[in-house]
């Protein structure tokens, strides 16, 4: 009798098979062959991920199946076009398509076709890459690229701001000393001249009035170094309030400041703090434009050792899906604006020992942001510059 080899020899077609089976199955990219009628003969596991049907369930299938109906309708025409012709209009040559899951998702895929002749006859292998992560970078760089200009835009803004505020202290100043001389040449007038020299007064007045405005608005522009002091925090909101309302249609507004008693002194930036303050009053203007009722609340309290601004406006408060980023820099659902001022004012509280939260409000309630200080001799120290919000 023969002896029976230990090991017989495999079928080598078997070995390439399975070989070919596994390069398909680890492949990172999707493989799908489909036959001259469209039918799906190999659907790798990678396709599998891609589109949400496992093989034995699309396999046969038109390879339509596959795809959004606006190139669903048009495929099986450019696979007898082709067959007729032999003009290639993706053989060879891959772009960028749409598929569809199985769920209906649509999605963006890198697709390359290439042609195989098989003793089954003329087959079609498509490799498939999904796009959609490449595709949500390049949207990020979009936003990101955008965002870069108009933080160019306001570093320009900034520069003029300053030199402005600059230009214009001069002849303010001018005229202060021009009302001043007039004064007090005139300050053994007649009775008759008294009204004119009190309508000379108040402009004086008005003109002091708008320099300290000015002298404001440099300070709140200029680069500097943090500077931490302890500071009247009632007269840093009052000013803020002063320069904000400024720039704002405040006819039908109802403005509620609420000053706790006897407020300590807070160690603080006040250039920085200010800048808070702005940026939450400025929010609120623009949460209640519309609103039958406007009224803008800002009040102060003290608990223990920190000292508490709150301004609550009559908006119609903060979405939930909004206001949990809305301390996330580039998070904004306004239509202008980086989304970068309340991130910034956060951090600027928390370096400065305190913190910046909100009460998103709803339901009949306008939003509440409630920023938070350590008094005098609790502040931590700074430790780094912020940009302004």
């Amino acid at each position: 009798m023969q002896d029976v080899p230990a090991n017989p020899p495999c079928d080598a077609r078997t070995v390439s098979e399975a070989r070919l089976l596994s390069v398909l199955d680890t492949a990172v990219d999707g493989i799908i062959v489909i036959d001259s009628r469209a039918r799906i003969l190999v659907f790798n596991k990678a396709c599998e991920a891609l589109f949400g049907y496992e093989a034995r369930e699309i396999i046969g299938q038109n390879i339509k199946a596959l795809m959004p109906p606006e190139f669903s309708d048009h495929h099986d025409q450019y696979l007898s076009h082709y067959h007729e012709t032999g003009e290639r209009r993706i053989i060879g040559i891959g772009r960028e398509v749409r598929g569809m899951h199985r769920d209906g998702t649509i999605f963006p895929l890198e697709l390359s076709v290439g042609e195989a002749q098989t003793p089954d006859g003329r087959q079609f292998i498509g490799v498939l890459r999904d796009l959609r992560a490449r595709k949500a970078v390049e949207h990020r760089l979009n936003q990101l690229q955008a965002q870069l200009v108009n933080l160019a835009r306001i570093s320009a803004m900034d520069e003029m701001g300053a030199a402005i505020a600059h230009e214009l202290n001069q002849p303010l100043t001018a005229v202060m000393l021009y009302l001043q001389a007039i004064l007090r040449k005139k300050k053994d007038a007649p009775d008759s001249e008294r009204p004119i020299l009190e309508i000379l007064g108040k402009a004086l007045r008005e003109a002091e009035r708008a320099g300290s405005i000015i002298q404001r608005m440099r300070q709140f522009v200029e680069k500097r170094e943090p500077e931490r002091q302890a500071i009247d925090l009632e007269q840093l909101i009052d000013e803020a309030l002063e320069l904000t309302l400024l720039g704002h249609d405040v006819h039908g507004i109802e403005l509620h400041r609420e000053k706790a008693p006897d407020m300590p002194r807070v160690e603080a930036d006040p250039v920085q703090i200010q800048q808070i303050v702005c940026n939450l009053v400025r929010n609120g203007l623009e949460a209640m434009k519309g609103r039958p009722s406007r009224v803008l609340r800002v009040s102060t309290r003290t608990d223990g050792n920190v000292a508490s601004v709150e301004i609550q406006d009559s908006g119609p408060g903060i979405p939930g899906d909004v206001a949990q980023n809305l301390f996330r820099a580039f998070s904004t659902s306004k239509r202008t604006g980086l989304g970068l001022g309340l991130a910034i004012s956060r951090t600027i509280a928390q370096n400065h020992g305190g913190d910046l939260v909100v009460d998103p409000g709803g339901e009949g309630r306008g939003a509440r942001f409630i920023l938070s200080l350590p008094l005098t001799g609790h502040a931590s120290a700074p430790d780094r510059i912020l940009p302004r919000p």
